[in-house]
């Protein structure tokens, strides 16, 4: 039997189904990752209008019936985030972290925390202020995926080697398979190149709340240490890659 419930959720991504319909990857406060079938909302005169876009923010009414995927029944905004979509740096950090939340957290589990940082992401994007690097290594795109890779327990360790324990040695490198920074002296087994100001700003991004992640100061080369750390960790522990940084 069927049984209907509503909850926050952020619209994570959607893709076309049928004439008229949109199937929904949604991040949700009561329940995790769920996917949903959003009937009739390609219509003109759909009652869902574009309430259910990438990025929004909105209380649903869902109901779950005998196939995997729910059905939207009802839906109300509570932040559109329309700023984000409509200016393309902003929207280009903000689909890095919706995939990043995607590829991470793929259970119907609830994880109130994992739902708080995204919806404090989403409100931080709206007032992003666009820098001329890559989005991809915006400050606030590297906090925020470095604060879901610590939500989902793959959080770098970078107070000692990771591989021997020494805290006497400099670390110089990052392995995924020691799931942190490492020393010379261990460095050697594949490991990749990271620098003291590296290590130093992702530690930075990781204590500091994501609104404060700009302020950290990075310079370029530490903010490309952060990310390498990142996507490591993505192929090491998720064996994947995320398509948005192709063109980020």
């Amino acid at each position: 039997m069927g049984r209907s419930y509503k909850t926050e959720a952020v619209v994570l991504r959607s893709f076309r189904l049928g004439e008229a319909d949109r199937v929904l990857h949604i991040y949700t406060l009561e329940r995790g990752r769920i996917g949903a079938v959003a009937k009739g909302i390609r219509k003109t005169k759909s009652r869902f209008g574009a309430r259910l876009e990438p990025l929004s923010h909105v209380e649903l009414m869902l109901h779950q019936g005998s196939s995997e995927l729910q059905t939207v029944t009802g839906v109300e905004l509570v932040r559109s985030h329309h700023e984000s979509r409509e200016q393309q740096y902003r929207l280009g950090v903000g689909l890095l972290g919706a995939e990043a939340m995607l590829r991470l957290f793929t259970e119907q589990e609830t994880n109130p925390h994992a739902f708080q940082a995204l919806t404090r992401f989403l409100d931080l994007l709206d007032d992003l202020e666009p820098l001329p690097s890559r989005t991809s290594l915006d400050p606030l795109a590297l906090s925020f995926q470095l604060k879901l890779l610590w939500l989902s327990g793959y959080l770098p360790h970078l107070t000692s080697c990771a591989e021997c324990g020494t805290e006497s040695e400099t670390l110089v490198g990052y392995s995924a398979k020691a799931c942190g920074a490492v020393c010379s002296n261990c460095a050697a087994g594949g490991s990749l190149a990271l620098s003291p100001a590296g290590i130093v700003g992702i530690e930075a991004l990781l204590a500091r709340p994501l609104a404060e992640a700009r302020d950290a100061g990075l310079a370029e080369r530490s903010t490309r240490d952060a990310l390498t750390v990142i996507t490591a960790a993505y192929e090491y522990f998720g064996n994947f890659r995320l398509r948005t940084l192709r063109s980020a």
